[in-house]
């Protein structure tokens, strides 16, 4: 693809109030610039609490055998 092609698609277009790569693949291409959006690391973080919990309640178990 070339640039003029990748700048007119990244585009918000007036008559969809969104790029044509949002409408297309229900978001916006990276670029490699971009930080990342937070609810991917809010998720990550949700998992890292789950699992030190398992470990805690497993460690106790542990402790009692």
């Amino acid at each position: 693809m070339g640039t003029a092609e990748f700048v007119y698609n990244n585009k918000t277009h007036s008559s969809i109030k969104m790029s044509l790569f949002k409408a297309n693949y229900e978001q916006d291409p990276r670029m490699g610039f971009e930080m990342r959006k937070k609810r991917k690391y809010e998720r990550a973080k949700k998992f890292v609490v789950k699992i030190k919990e398992i470990q805690v309640k497993a460690k106790a178990i542990l402790e009692k055998a």
